[in-house]
Formats: structure tokens, sequence, C-alpha cells
């Protein structure tokens, strides 16, 4: 996505090869610590989901185990973050809104979301900077998924 190349910048990754990577994407995956912490802010998501009293009606619309929900978040944010296009690969386009619209996603629970999303943020993605692309832009994204 473009957004990044403008507030994070491009960066060249020798490590991974042109079918792993979306030349178009930006580099934030790399420029904040790529698979670790990706696979961190996962984690942290759904921990924080499942420890914050505010956010229990969106823990409740996550079926079990929460482990796959959580590998699925790793795999596309690998690719929205410019990394490999893991879920892609595995699952197809993403096409976030369809796959939502089976549940109920007003501004409440977008805001749950955005809430653990935020904390998860904080905690696992260092750089200030970057905090504030990552969150602005899924912020977009998480309002996009609204649909009453």
């Amino acid at each position: 996505m473009n957004w990044f190349k403008k507030i994070i910048g491009r960066q060249d990754n020798k490590q991974t090869t042109a079918q792993d990577r979306d030349p178009n994407q930006s580099n934030a995956y790399d420029r904040i610590g790529g698979e670790k912490v990706i696979r961190a802010l996962a984690k942290q998501f759904y921990r924080q989901m499942q420890t914050t009293p505010a956010t229990q009606d969106l823990l409740s619309i996550h079926r079990a185990p929460i482990e796959e929900s959580e590998q699925k978040l790793f795999e596309f944010l690998s690719g929205w973050l410019g990394g490999p296009q893991l879920y892609q690969q595995k699952y197809g386009h993403p096409a976030l809104r369809a796959r939502h619209m089976p549940f109920k996603v007003d501004e409440a629970m977008r805001d749950q979301w955005l809430l653990c999303m935020k904390a998860a943020i904080e905690l696992e993605i260092k750089d200030p900077q970057h905090q504030h692309a990552i969150y602005s832009a899924i912020s977009t994204l998480a309002d996009h998924m609204r649909n009453q």
C-alpha cells in the first residue's frame, strides 16, 4: 500500500523473493521488525481482547480456538504491511468487508477492535512514528468494515 511508502519510506529487502512480496507494497513490514513483530502484534491483539473488560462483545463473536483467528490476523498483517502475502497464498484475496458481513460491525464493535489494536501497536511497535502511521491506516480500514 502506497500510504506507508510516504510515511515510513522504502528499503530494499534481500531476504525474500519477488514471488513472496508485492513490489508495490510498502516496506513497513521490514521497518517495524518483520515476522517476529507482526506475529507478536497479532498475539498481543488477541491477548488484549481476552483481558480487556470493555471488549467482551468483540471477543464473543470470535469462534474458538482463538489461535486460528490470531494466525489469520498475522497472515493478513504480513501482506498488508508489505511482507509475504501469506493470507492471499492460503485463502485468496482478503475481501475483508465481505468476510465481516455475517457479523454486526457497528461503531461500538469497531471501537472495541481499535482499542485492542491500539494497545497491541503501542506494546509491540517501538518507533512512535511507525505506531502512528500504522494505527492511522488500520483505523481507516476498521471503519470500512462497519456494516451498520
